[in-house]
């Protein structure tokens, strides 16, 4: 499948809070002057909700639904896919489509087809609200949001089980990042409930709702088995990857593909930590897929990279003739990236991926035997460890004066596997995360290295292929640019690598 483009997929802000039935809505105005509402209006919504018969869609923070109330006569379908935020609100992308329910639109279905894996989607739930909903703007008349004061049914076959009261403030696009949270303290002043983001699905369907999504991530501290630190590891970036697969899917910017890369890269660093204490022979199957994976991966990020490298570099042209011929090195750039893209999508489509993410969730949830798996973590974890930090020391010692562009890269990758391994290993030795943002430090300076040395090549051959000269001789002026860069990075790369080494920052290796 092929995904909007990211412009094309709005993210929804929002906050909501619990009130009882005889709550009153204060004045907002009255409380923050520069917040205005409008009249408020009715509306009766009727939405059907659609998951696996397990819910797995709703604990990974996800829902599905058609509604009627809204939008055309037909109603309305909504997916929402919740990313990564901080504070009181909850950041989601949102994809609404109108049409008539049933089956429903196949892009909407497929972009869920990885967190399902294989399971049938089905209407798990039916919520019908009464809403009375008042847009706030300020005093220049510039939308702010909707306050929504919902008092929602939720329906047990055709009567009504139960019902429930919350009222939800979404921010209108380009309002103030601090909207919500001065709503929301409007309300609590008046006796609401906490902030608190649970869907309303999620409150209707109850506890099984609210269970954690496959797989759980446990609980680890220092007095954690190997076996726990194992599932800690392994669980953690199967959660990533699954999470951020829909966002792929969208193509709903460039962190999909980032942080499911990441999660393939720790997976692979993660086996290879406790491999003397697995069954490699059994587990050799899955590490190939992890690299198939990888790949794919690894060629629309690296795109992705190259496409913002250049693009904040073009800004930076002085002329407008020089940016306007970078703009076009840049459609040649995306013009690289879509048939990757479509390979990626295409593998994310088939049943070898979806084998592969069904594998991980089972390796996650009961994890193979391991050699000693009720011996304490920390203390195996020094020597598990403390391969990936020897073969990164071997192949630095090994450098001469000026190693090749080539050589630093493979530096690079060594680091990460040595600080994925200390970052795993933080949750029961803290001296190991110390360890580990070191090593990050050397690896960002590597890996500013290698994408100037990338960047700088990719713009030669964009210069010996079919250049016009205009775009010949912008791409002129950034390859000077990277040259450059790269440089400054060579001088920097040992600094950082002395920052790692140092004694007592490793001292933890030593069991």
């Amino acid at each position: 499948m092929t995904g909007p483009a990211t412009d094309e997929v709005p993210h929804e802000r929002e906050a909501k809070v619990s009130v009882w039935p005889g709550f009153r809505v204060p004045d907002l105005q009255a409380a923050v002057p520069w917040m205005v509402p409008a009249d408020p209006e009715e509306q009766v919504l009727d939405a059907r909700f659609l998951d696996a018969s397990d819910l797995r869609l709703l604990r990974m923070g996800i829902t599905f639904r058609h509604r009627t109330g809204e939008g055309s006569a037909d109603g309305r379908w909504t997916l929402k896919v919740p990313v990564p935020s901080e504070g009181v609100e909850l950041d989601r992308l949102e994809i609404e489509v109108d049409g008539p329910p049933g089956p429903p639109p196949d892009h909407l279905a497929s972009a869920v087809r990885g967190v399902l894996r294989g399971a049938d989607l089905t209407e798990v739930a039916r919520l019908q609200t009464n809403r009375t909903v008042v847009a706030i703007r300020d005093p220049a008349d510039r939308p702010l949001g909707l306050l929504s004061d919902d008092v929602v049914s939720a329906f047990d076959g055709d009567e009504v089980g139960w019902r429930f009261r919350e009222i939800e403030f979404e921010a209108a696009e380009g309002a103030p990042a601090n909207v919500i949270d001065a709503v929301v303290d409007v309300l609590r002043a008046a006796g609401a409930g906490e902030p608190d983001n649970v869907p309303k699905l999620a409150r209707a369907l109850g506890p099984r709702a609210l269970a954690p999504g496959d797989p759980d991530v446990p609980s680890v501290d220092k007095h954690a088995t190997i076996r726990a630190a194992f599932q800690d590891a392994v669980a953690s970036s199967v959660r990533r990857l699954l999470l951020h697969d829909p966002v792929i899917r969208l193509d709903a910017g460039d962190e999909g593909v980032h942080q499911a890369r990441v999660a393939t890269r720790r997976l692979r660093s993660d086996l290879r930590t406790f491999r003397t204490l697995l069954d490699e022979e059994a587990l050799a199957p899955m590490i190939e897929e992890l690299r198939w994976l990888g790949g794919l991966l690894g060629e629309v990020r690296d795109a992705d990279v190259l496409r913002q490298r250049l693009g904040e570099a073009v800004d930076d042209l002085e002329e407008e003739a020089d940016r306007e011929a970078g703009r076009l090195l840049l459609d040649r750039v995306e013009a690289g990236r879509k048939p990757q893209l479509a390979a990626l999508h295409e593998a994310l489509d088939s049943r070898r991926y979806l084998d592969l993410t069904q594998a991980l969730v089972d390796l996650a949830v009961t994890p193979p035997p391991l050699d000693g798996a009720d011996r304490p973590a920390r203390e195996a974890y020094p020597e598990l460890a403390s391969r990936s930090w020897e073969h990164l020391h071997k192949r630095v010692g090994g450098l001469g004066k000026h190693p090749p562009d080539a050589e630093l890269h493979r530096v690079r990758i060594l680091a990460k596997r040595a600080r994925y391994a200390g970052e795993a290993a933080s949750a029961v030795i803290p001296a190991a995360g110390r360890h580990a943002e070191a090593i990050a430090g050397l690896q960002g300076v590597l890996g500013d290295h290698q994408d100037a040395v990338v960047a700088r090549q990719w713009l030669r051959d964009s210069i010996a292929a079919d250049a016009t000269a205009p775009e010949a001789f912008v791409a002129g002026l950034l390859v000077r640019d990277e040259e450059k860069l790269a440089r400054t990075h060579r001088r920097q790369w040992q600094d950082a690598w002395e920052k790692a080494d140092r004694k007592k920052l490793k001292a933890w290796l030593t069991p």
